[in-house]
């Protein structure tokens, strides 16, 4: 892997947000909104019984660490979608460039765009409303680690779909990650839910993160191996969507699919 063709996707999009600011916008307006909001929610919460459970950990904690999720997906999809709207593949791939190190420089790019709103959602939560990422101890590396991978996962999964059915097929990718809160239990424990969801959302490594969560909330420790299971289990689904878009791919380059890229390919 040429980590210049990586920098150069990466610096593509630096460069896009330098000559457009607005794009940079929706980076903190809507985590920021998010934690405003429920920051408000669970002080009121919160002044309602002086002993009943941490809000700010449980309810703020959560809508925290599910935004830097949304983050780490849209940066992959975002910055694929920067190449859709500009019908730019046939120049990007008619240089050396290979699939794998698209596909790592829209990984980086993501990395870049989400440190910048998880940067906002911090500040926000430890200034305005006393939360700060140190009240998560150890595992608060280990919640970080398990939902980048997962965003990682979803975002070439996402990218891969749009590439497949076309630019019209956008409008799957942004309820993604409202369709699995549900599944991943983010704000109520999994044994509220009907046993199938249960089913479904052992398979989703966000809940784990969420049970654990709620686990230092309520004064016991997060099990390693439960970490390690949701680790696994992204990794995996990193391997399983880039296989996907790596197919994908060629069977773009094969059927003519990529040189007629545009709005009106659908199919």
């Amino acid at each position: 892997m040429n980590l210049r063709r990586v920098s150069a996707i990466v610096l593509r999009q630096i460069d896009l947000m330098r000559s457009s600011p607005t794009r940079v916008v929706p980076l903190v307006a809507w985590v920021a909104i998010d934690i405003v909001l429920w920051g408000f929610i669970t002080r009121y919460l919160g002044s309602l019984s002086a002993h009943g459970p941490d809000f700010t950990l449980t309810l703020l904690g959560a809508v925290l660490l599910w935004d830097f999720f949304g983050r780490i997906m849209q940066g992959v999809t975002t910055a694929f979608f920067e190449d859709v709207w500009s019908r730019s593949f046939l120049n990007l791939f008619a240089s050396p460039i290979s699939v794998s190190e698209y596909v790592a420089g829209l990984v980086a790019t993501s990395v870049l765009t989400s440190c910048i709103s998880l940067a906002v959602m911090l500040l926000l939560a430890r200034f305005a409303f006393g939360l700060s990422l140190l009240a998560f101890g150890l595992p608060a590396a280990g919640f970080l680690a398990v939902l980048f991978l997962f965003g990682i996962a979803l975002g070439i999964f996402a990218s891969a779909v749009v590439l497949r059915l076309g630019p019209a097929s956008e409008w799957l990718v942004w309820p993604i990650p409202a369709l699995l809160s549900p599944f991943a239990a983010v704000f109520y424990p999994l044994h509220v839910l009907p046993q199938w969801m249960q089913w479904v959302a052992h398979a989703l490594p966000p809940a784990y993160v969420f049970e654990g969560l709620r686990a230092l909330a309520a004064g016991h420790g997060v099990q390693p191996g439960t970490l390690l299971l949701a680790t696994t289990l992204a990794l995996l689904q990193i391997a399983l969507a880039l296989g996907f878009f790596v197919r994908v791919f060629r069977g773009a380059i094969r059927s003519g699919l990529l040189a007629r890229y545009s709005a009106e390919s659908v199919a």
